[in-house]
């Protein structure tokens, strides 16, 4: 959630806002005003390899966590599998349960810098699997995935026949020169649902608008497209005013870009949260190349931690600081925490130094 911690949506998009709320006081299309969803459109085509599709492949939603819900509401039967990364965001566990769906949790390797583990997803592969989940750029982690790994992960959802579900709501937030490629572009003859939209690039978390794109050959999936634009008319229609601002969102000038080059405040952040959490004794940490977070860990040889959400609670009651426990995204091992990397660089550093403190003396 960007906005408490001073960082203000561009000036550009509020104007526009603003402006469009006379007009915004109706109903939308249910998939959305045409002209945001034109916008969309014209931000994929200008991605290179990206399969070509209409705007009428394009569902505006009341953030990605509606999309994604929607989605798996119209996928899934009782007992149907999907394959998640672990750790995760958390939402895709939780929506996959309500849907009467199975979460199913594939390994991502942090001595290779948080890729996923081919091998342990493929062994997750039932008769009742019907989707593959990639998070990138990776929340929790910061991960940003190599072609040579979205090609594997592509490879596994073609020889198993698997519906590909790509949240790339972070794919503009890289530093260190990483790049993102979308995951449709590398699958072009696969069935892709990618999900984006406005809450971290552009810092309007509140407004709640992103964006859902199919992408791939559609006959075989009818029933379930049908079924997510059934579900899209129940809900009436995504939150008109903030669709207003996704036309200059997208058009305009992209000021992430300065926030996360040498110099840019939340590139520092980034940099002195790793360089600090490294510093503390049985603590390390894989740089990210991407996203809002860091998410170290605790080496159990130095750290005898049984139940890291205990581990939190402490550390918030002593010392006033809260992160999230591991086991919070699905990872199996009470050994890692997210830490966010949105507050300011001097308080980041004085809160690592306290955590650090904090470890030294904690027991459970």
């Amino acid at each position: 959630n960007p906005a408490p911690f001073g960082f203000e949506a561009p000036d550009v998009i509020m104007r526009d806002m603003i402006a469009a709320l006379p007009y915004a006081q109706g109903y939308s299309d249910s998939k959305g005003i045409t002209a945001a969803r034109r916008a969309v459109f014209t931000r994929y085509e200008l991605v290179e390899g990206f399969p070509r599709f209409d705007i009428d492949d394009v569902y505006l939603g009341n953030g990605v966590s509606e999309l994604i819900t929607m989605t798996l509401q119209a996928l899934l039967d009782n007992g149907d599998q999907v394959l998640i990364p672990a750790p995760d965001y958390p939402l895709w566990t939780a929506s996959t349960s309500l849907a009467g769906g199975t979460p199913v949790h594939y390994l991502c390797d942090e001595t290779a810098g948080w890729a996923p583990d081919i091998a342990d997803l493929e062994s997750k592969i039932t008769e009742r699997t019907k989707a593959l989940v990639v998070i990138n750029p990776n929340n929790p982690t910061g991960a940003v995935y190599s072609r040579e790994i979205l090609e594997q992960l592509v490879a596994v959802a073609r020889r198993h026949q698997l519906l590909l579900l790509a949240d790339e709501i972070y794919d503009k937030i890289l530093y260190d020169d990483a790049q993102h490629i979308c995951l449709a572009s590398v699958a072009p003859d696969l069935l892709t649902l990618t999900f984006n939209g406005l809450s971290k690039a552009y810092r309007v978390a509140g407004y709640r608008s992103g964006w859902l794109v199919i992408t791939g050959p559609k006959d075989h999936a009818a029933s379930f497209i049908e079924g997510i634009s059934l579900l899209a008319n129940m809900r009436l229609c995504p939150n008109v005013p903030a669709q207003h601002a996704i036309q200059v969102a997208l058009g305009g000038h992209q000021s992430i870009e300065e926030l996360v080059l040498p110099g840019g405040r939340l590139r520092e952040q980034r940099d002195v949260a790793w360089e600090k959490l490294n510093q503390i004794p049985g603590v390390s940490c894989v740089k990210p190349q991407g996203a809002l977070y860091v998410f170290p860990r605790l080496d159990p040889e130095v750290y005898d931690i049984v139940d890291d959400e205990q581990l939190v609670l402490d550390l918030l009651l002593q010392e006033k600081i809260l992160v999230t426990q591991g086991t919070g995204f699905n990872w199996p091992t009470p050994d890692h925490l997210r830490i966010v990397t949105l507050p300011w660089a001097r308080d980041l550093a004085n809160a690592i130094e306290r955590l650090g403190n904090f470890l030294t003396s904690y027991r459970q």
